[in-house]
């Protein structure tokens, strides 16, 4: 076998027959060779490593996203370098502006944050490849879920069960800031309701963080203050549907014999809660985020050696299950009238 072939193989390129590869690393094994990562990224322009940029590291969707991309990056034999940009503007200005664009990452992926068309430019034209999750990034691939579609379905759910008095709670002003993501799926419900007939009382719709706590807090307004509760509520993430459920069992209401309850994510604890919900697989929306990520970096050096151009950016729509537990039931006798 020629140094060059155990270079390619070595290094992780794909012009290796799988024997040959396998020869390769069991001889590096037993020599107990290891790649410098250094020395390879000054002659190929890599550095195996990837950027992840998230708003907050400690939110349960975006720590499972991260598990996602870690998974099939290590997998690929690839690092991973983590920018939590939180709530400052002068943060996610300079990782964007700055940090980014110091070429020690190949790739960038981008969770829950909207872009500029001047950011994404600027990363194209030094060819680092943009992968977006939860939201449409003009001129980069994204992968997201139809939030609108999916709220919609949630809603259904309940009306064909019987509710008419349905609340919705979704995220506060500051959760808006991107995607728009509460805002979409409130949207989702609005339209549901307007669809069946019945009508969105003002005082049946609050708003929270996206967690236990604050829904919890905003659920015990909801189901304390109201002229005539309502008898299903759907929230707009799991862990504010959570918060729901807990608060209901303050006032003596049992789920779902007196409430129903729907929440939307596929958070790990929805099944201890019995919760009724719309799964979006976050750690699965990481992996494939990683993926692309490698293979629009595969199919940019397919390009400098000589091959087809690379693929045209795509925005994919990553499958949802709805996932019926025991949160949601018919509503109870007599509470079927709208008002």
């Amino acid at each position: 076998m020629s140094v060059a072939t155990v270079s390619r193989a070595l290094s992780g390129k794909a012009n290796v027959s799988p024997r040959s590869r396998e020869l390769a690393r069991t001889a590096a094994q037993e020599l107990g060779f290891v790649p410098s990562y250094h020395a390879s990224s000054l002659a190929s322009g890599r550095n195996h490593n990837i950027g992840l940029v998230v708003p907050y590291v400690h939110r349960w969707y975006f720590s499972t996203v991260l598990e996602g991309v870690s998974e099939a990056l290590l997998d690929a034999g690839y690092d991973l370098t983590l920018y939590n940009v939180g709530d400052q503007p002068e943060r996610r200005s300079s990782v964007l502006s700055d940090f980014l664009l110091r070429k020690r990452l190949d790739a960038v992926i981008a969770v829950a944050l909207v872009l500029s068309e001047d950011e994404i430019q600027q990363l194209l034209a030094v060819h680092r490849p943009i992968v977006g999750i939860g939201g449409t990034l003009p001129g980069a691939s994204t992968i997201r879920i139809d939030d609108e579609r999916l709220a919609r379905l949630a809603t259904d759910h309940l009306i064909r069960l019987g509710h008419t008095r349905i609340a919705h709670m979704t995220g506060d002003a500051e959760l808006n800031r991107d995607f728009k993501l509460p805002g979409i799926r409130q949207a989702g419900y609005e339209s549901a309701m307007e669809a069946a007939g019945l009508s969105v009382h003002p005082e049946w719709q609050v708003a929270a963080d996206f967690t236990i706590q604050g829904a919890y807090a905003s659920a015990r307004r909801l189901l304390g203050t109201a002229t005539e509760r309502p008898t299903a509520v759907f929230a707009a993430s799991d862990e504010m549907a959570m918060g729901t459920i807990l608060a209901a069992r303050d006032f003596g209401l049992q789920v779902p014999q007196d409430l129903s309850v729907v929440g939307m994510d596929g958070h790990e604890l929805g099944e201890t809660f019995g919760l009724t919900t719309v799964s979006q697989d976050p750690r699965g929306q990481g992996r494939l985020a990683a993926r692309t990520a490698l293979e629009l970096l595969d199919d940019a050096r397919k390009e400098s050696d000589g091959g087809s151009a690379p693929r045209v950016a795509a925005d994919q729509e990553y499958p949802a299950e709805f996932v019926v537990r025991n949160s949601t039931a018919v509503p109870p006798a007599g509470a079927t009238r709208e008002l």
